[in-house]
């Protein structure tokens, strides 16, 4: 999932690089393919000033674009993050090899819920990265009445007429709206799917982008008012615009976790693993967390992070909250979901 505000690059030991990532292995070098503005550049010199492991970093939009590009064979990378829903469909289709992380140093350091996670039970092929929940934003100087169900981003005011951001990927964008009919993630229920296909309908010229990218931007900016978005997004834009606020909707929200995993052909085996064991330790983990400001699965790694982003309300979803977390959706309902995108999109 595309979470995360731009950085600056100069002077890191990363590089985005323009062409497609090498095809075979650098000596002493770390392919990385991560979502975009989600990985902490003080945390790859960190590795690097730690372990002499040079790192490069390209980046994706959506789960849909690292699935296609690993099934069309692009070679080269050695780390790739993965959302909990496309775990299994990636090893299903063996684009992820096995790396033990239960075998590795620091494993003991992850909370014992996220040892076992139900996408990868017996933590033989990721290690978390960062996990949050998925909701939507509103500026409440545009409306400030209060908003406590989904049915203000579904049907909304006429005061959001055409200033609302929804994300850029199928199976979040339905998986959503299935919430608010009522409906469990990934329900291929024909009934079921009519009615999100007429919810997205009613709702779509209400709608100024359907893009995970520059989310932030824009709601700063007002050129949205209302946008889906991620947890730790919001808390970034909260703190730059005080008038953004993120809602726990009555009806619930979706769950996710990001997980490192190494590809199939992966060059760089032993130094993807090293990367995977270092991101397991405390002051890494809060490393990442302080830049992204995202849930990690550490518990430990809350001593080091300051008491703005543990505190924070999109830190802390409220008690008695209902989080789905996608199991991953079955193929007869990614078809479903891709029908209804491209009717939504035409």
């Amino acid at each position: 999932m595309n979470r995360f505000v731009r950085y600056a690059l100069a002077a890191l030991p990363v590089m985005l690089p323009l062409a497609p990532a090498a095809q075979a292995a650098d000596p002493g070098v770390l392919h990385i393919y991560n979502w975009t503005d989600y990985t902490s550049p003080d945390l790859l010199k960190k590795f690097t000033k730690e372990t002499g492991i040079k790192v490069t970093l390209d980046t994706y939009d959506s789960n849909e674009t690292l699935l296609a590009k690993l099934k069309a064979g692009a070679g080269g990378y050695d780390l790739v993050i993965v959302s909990n829903d496309f775990v299994k469909i990636f090893i299903d289709q063996k684009l992820i090899q096995p790396v033990d992380a239960a075998s590795m140093a620091n494993f003991h350091y992850l909370d014992p819920r996220w040892q076992k996670r139900p996408w990868d039970a017996t933590a033989a092929y990721t290690v978390p990265w960062q996990w949050g929940t998925t909701s939507f934003v509103y500026d409440t100087n545009v409306y400030p009445g209060p908003v406590d169900s989904m049915s203000t981003l579904f049907d909304p005011p006429a005061v959001f007429k055409g200033k609302i951001g929804m994300l850029g990927s199928p199976s979040e964008v339905i998986n959503f709206a299935l919430l608010d009919v009522g409906a469990e993630p990934c329900s291929s229920d024909p009934a079921t799917l009519k009615k999100v296909m007429a919810l997205l309908e009613a709702q779509k010229p209400f709608v100024k982008v359907y893009n995970s990218d520059a989310i932030d931007d824009r709601m700063i900016s007002g050129e949205t008012t209302m946008s889906m978005a991620y947890s730790g997004g919001a808390a970034r834009m909260q703190a730059r615009k005080s008038t953004i606020h993120y809602v726990y909707a009555k009806e619930g929200g979706i769950g996710w976790m990001d997980n490192l995993a190494v590809p199939v052909g992966a060059p760089d085996l032993e130094n993807a693993k090293k990367f995977m064991n270092f991101m397991m330790d405390p002051q890494n983990a809060a490393v990442e967390t302080e830049f992204a400001q995202y849930q990690n699965a550490v518990p430990d790694s809350n001593k080091y992070l300051p008491a703005s982003i543990t505190q924070a309300p999109q830190f802390n979803p409220p008690a008695g909250y209902k989080i789905l977390f996608s199991p991953g959706c079955g193929v007869k309902a990614t078809k479903d979901f891709d029908r209804i995108w491209t009717l939504l999109r035409n």
